[in-house]
């Protein structure tokens, strides 16, 4: 029974912290020290657990996510998502639910250069939202759209997450994990997309009109100077010309460029983008540096080996094994925010799936699949109240049009979890993967 202690401590303080309102981060921060005090003395608790936070953001990979950060804010701010968003109308306008289709390539677009969820969920929510209502589109559905196309940005990279992965993983490759999440955010997409034109079909919403060539190659033009930062930041990532750090560092430089250039950013602009910048990271990393502690914390505590025990023990079937790590993801995912859900839940499931012969990197892109539905979803949905927010709804109205849409991500995720070749195949044709 008194092994049962520690996780009982862990399990019932996290969750009363949370059910009373304390910040997620303080929650996680709190409960691993309560969980230390029954092991240790009080004195030797609390240096342990600030110990950890400290040396759990000791990480040169870590550096990256100020700065894609950074990138992110300059995107936003530097006219990047408007042009990417002509570029898509010319594309698919003209198609049933044409401008619901435009949010979800244009949420694709921006997630492939800026790699944040809060950010294109701002944007394309602000640029779209009345446009769609002006069309005749309910609020609702253009909310709803908007914000599980959102989520696309932080599987296809460069992603904050996947870093984040890469750490708690042990150091997976950051290059193939990003190449890894280009499908699977691809067919996220595509999926979204064929919801939305069944739904836009039921609802009968007026047609956009079709583009001619010239327009679409004038708009792609424009937008080319924003997708040739893909190129810049994958290709050099993936060549080995430079670290995902440095590929965030150039990221920023580049940004920075084009928003002087598109005169959308201004020298009296940058201290307001910096400190939103800074408010941002600073969010993250206290959320990685709490996070951290607890991982450790369990792994004193023995947790990761009797979950992994206990899971094995209920079946040693790979595809039933796989089904519950799922279900119990979509149910973290409800509670619990990306980045703290992928540092504490990693080090538990991922020798589980190991010992099932299982690739770390695609759990990896299967961990942040999963947890990018939780992001949609109440009571700590990020992105859900952020596009509410921009939409100027409610939550209760918008679950309706979201029920499909989900169905859609999740469809996706099973897919990605029985089909390892659509995580690995990309990794495997650059010989990232053996």
């Amino acid at each position: 029974m008194m092994e049962y202690i520690p996780v009982l401590v862990l399990v019932f303080s996290f969750l009363l912290l949370l059910s009373i309102g304390t910040p997620v981060a303080w929650s996680i921060a709190i409960s691993a020290m309560l969980t230390m005090l029954v092991s240790i003395s009080p004195i030797a608790a609390f240096t342990t657990v600030s110990q950890r936070m400290g040396t759990g953001l000791d990480s040169f990979a870590l550096l990256a996510i100020p700065f894609f950060v950074l990138s992110g804010q300059l995107m936003n701010k530097g006219g990047i998502a408007h042009r990417l968003i002509a570029f898509a109308k010319t594309l698919v306008g003209a198609l049933p639910g044409g401008l619901a289709l435009i949010n979800v390539i244009g949420a694709m677009l921006m997630g492939a250069i800026a790699g944040s969820a809060m950010a294109s969920a701002s944007a394309m929510g602000s640029i779209l939202g009345p446009e769609m209502e002006k069309e005749g589109y309910s609020k609702e559905f253009g909310a709803a759209v908007n914000i599980t196309s959102a989520t696309t940005g932080l599987i296809i990279p460069p992603s904050n997450v996947l870093i984040v992965y890469s750490l708690a993983s042990g150091g997976v490759s950051i290059a193939a994990l990003f190449l890894a999440g280009y499908i699977p955010g691809i067919l996220t997409g595509l999926f979204l997309m064929i919801v939305a034109m069944f739904w836009a079909k039921k609802k009968k919403y007026k047609l956009g009109e079709k583009s001619s060539l010239k327009e679409v190659f004038k708009t792609f033009i424009a937008a080319v100077p924003s997708l040739f930062l893909l190129v810049v930041v994958i290709g050099g990532i993936v060549t080995g010309i430079f670290t995902a750090t440095e590929a965030s560092a150039i990221a920023v430089l580049y940004t920075l460029i084009l928003g002087f250039v598109y005169k959308e950013i201004s020298f009296k602009s940058l201290p307001e983008i910096l400190l939103d910048s800074s408010a941002t990271t600073a969010i993250v990393m206290l959320l990685i540096g709490a996070s951290m502690s607890m991982s450790w914390v369990m792994s004193y505590e023995n947790i990761p080996q009797n979950i992994s025990s206990a899971l094995l023990g209920i079946s040693d079937n790979k595809v039933v094994i796989l089904l519950i790590i799922n279900l119990l993801l979509l149910f973290v995912g409800i509670f619990m925010d990306m980045t703290p859900a992928v540092l504490i839940f990693t080090p538990i499931f991922l020798p589980v799936v190991q010992k099932l012969g299982m690739d770390p990197i695609h759990f990896g892109i299967i961990m942040v699949l999963n947890l990018c539905i939780g992001l949609c979803t109440p009571p700590v949905g990020s992105v859900l109240f952020v596009g509410v927010g921009v939409a100027n709804t409610t939550i209760g109205k918008v679950i309706k049009p979201l029920m499909p849409l989900f169905l859609a991500m999740i469809l996706v995720l099973f897919l990605v979890t029985y089909f390892p070749e659509l995580s690995l195949w990309l990794p495997r044709v650059f010989g990232l993967l053996d």
